[in-house]
């Protein structure tokens, strides 16, 4: 499970920036312990659901759901098997995105690990968002610009979807990124002596 950090909180200054529209039905996708979705129900969404693929996350979402007293449903599984079950005015996402030797299947690192390009899960993402948006929806997507933010905008803009940066924050390398340092430089990600990325919050609307 992922505990929030500096991407939760620049996801959520977006979304403060933008206001939730009242009555707004929310997801909240790759959830964690749900900090988005229940500041979503507590900014006036009239229902938030949040998934998740971890079990432990979606425990921590629900408990944090019922003691700040916002009516989440929280749901395990994959953000794909939603598309055809409706659609949403405001999708929220902080996906695993740090690029790693390779995509793990389980334990602690499925929160974070995304593949080689740190891409697995943001570019199943890009490409369902446009399933998942009702008409004059949005969506907030975070993630490390060594994912490739022009990828994200490109992959959200040819599914018919507006597609900007909407936020940016320079952050320390935390825990993860400086027990791979070596192999992102190896691989380009940073130059030498770089103890920093950039995170980004991509805004994507619906027409």
């Amino acid at each position: 499970m992922y505990r929030p950090q500096e991407d939760t909180w620049l996801a959520a200054e977006a979304l403060s920036v933008a206001g939730v529209p009242e009555g707004a039905r929310v997801l909240d996708v790759c959830t964690g312990t749900g900090v988005l979705g229940v500041l979503a129900g507590l900014a006036g969404a009239r229902e938030v659901t949040a998934v998740d693929r971890s079990r432990r996350a979606v425990v921590a979402a629900w408990c944090n759901a019922r003691v700040r007293g916002v009516p989440i449903r929280v749901r395990r599984g994959d953000f794909g098997d939603l598309v055809g079950a409706g659609t949403y005015d405001v999708v929220l996402a902080n996906p695993p995105y740090v690029p790693a030797p390779s995509t793990p299947e389980r334990g602690r690192a499925v929160a974070w690990d995304a593949g080689p390009d740190g891409r697995s899960v943001l570019d199943r993402l890009c490409a369902v968002l446009p399933l998942l948006l009702a008409d004059k929806g949005m969506a907030f997507i975070v993630h490390s610009a060594l994912a490739d933010e022009d990828r994200t905008l490109h992959q959200l803009r040819g599914g018919g979807l507006k597609a900007a940066v909407v936020a940016r924050r320079v952050v320390p390398f935390g825990p993860v990124l400086r027990g791979r340092a070596e192999w992102l430089r190896a691989k380009g990600f940073v130059e030498p002596g770089r103890d920093q990325e950039e995170l980004v919050v991509v805004r994507a609307d619906a027409a």
